[in-house]
Formats: C-alpha cells, sequence, structure tokens
C-alpha cells in the first residue's frame, strides 16, 4: 500500500456576503462495499474561507492526512450550506471531485487545490438535501 494526500481551499460566498460558518468536508470516496473515508472537516471563517487537509484523528493507523489505498484515492470536497435556501428542512449538499493531479504520494500534500470563489446561490447540477 502507499500513503496519498490531498489539500483544498477556497472562499464561499452568500450573494455579496461572506458564507460564514458553513460546513465543509473533504471525503475519499470508495466503490463496492468499502465505507467512504473521511478526509478532514470544518467551517468557514467569517471571511467565508476554508483549507481542508486531513488530521491524525481521522486515521489511528495511518499517517496525518493520509489514506492508504491500493489504488489513487478519490477525493471530494462536500459542502453544506443554508444560502437561498428558506426555511426548509436539511442543508444543501453541493460536491465537487478534486482533480487527480492534486493527489501527492507521501504523508503530506505538496499542492493545495484551490477552488476559487463560489457563491452558493448558484444551483448547482446535481445537488443533493441533507440532514444533518
Amino acid at each position: 500500500m502507499r500513503q496519498q494526500s490531498v489539500a483544498v481551499t477556497g472562499k464561499l460566498m452568500c450573494g455579496p456576503r461572506p458564507a460564514s460558518g458553513v460546513s465543509v468536508k473533504l471525503w475519499e470516496e470508495d466503490d463496492g462495499p468499502d465505507p467512504d473515508d473521511l478526509l478532514d472537516q470544518g467551517h468557514t471563517s467569517p471571511q467565508g474561507t476554508f483549507t481542508l487537509k486531513a488530521r491524525r484523528s481521522y486515521f489511528i493507523f495511518n499517517n496525518c492526512g493520509t489514506e492508504r489505498e491500493l489504488t489513487t484515492i478519490d477525493p471530494v470536497l462536500k459542502i453544506y450550506h443554508d444560502c437561498d435556501d428558506g426555511i426548509k428542512p436539511g442543508k444543501r449538499k453541493v460536491k465537487f471531485r478534486i482533480p487527480k493531479s492534486y493527489i501527492t504520494n507521501g504523508p503530506v500534500a505538496k499542492r493545495t487545490f484551490d477552488i476559487g470563489v463560489l457563491n452558493l446561490e448558484t444551483i448547482f447540477a446535481k445537488e443533493e438535501r441533507e440532514l444533518l
């Protein structure tokens, strides 16, 4: 097996305002019976910014920031928010696949994928809802 790592950063807006306190999670999606692995999670800052990297507590048997896989990991950023959502139950969930070129062999990501500035008022294709 080999160690692989990934990192992602960005800024979230809700219209003209920073989307602060939005839940962001970095997952490693698996096919088949193996469950998906949570690599890191957090919330956006008052300015709407975030950076995710793995934390040691998520992988007791692995090094900080890594997931051990036989094949290349499939990292996905998931954003859970209420921007432009009214009073509907749950949160809007949007997910973005991280390009393979940002996956690093080893315990520390050498490149950080910057998703840029996203306005969460956008209705994204394949958007879902999640009760948290």
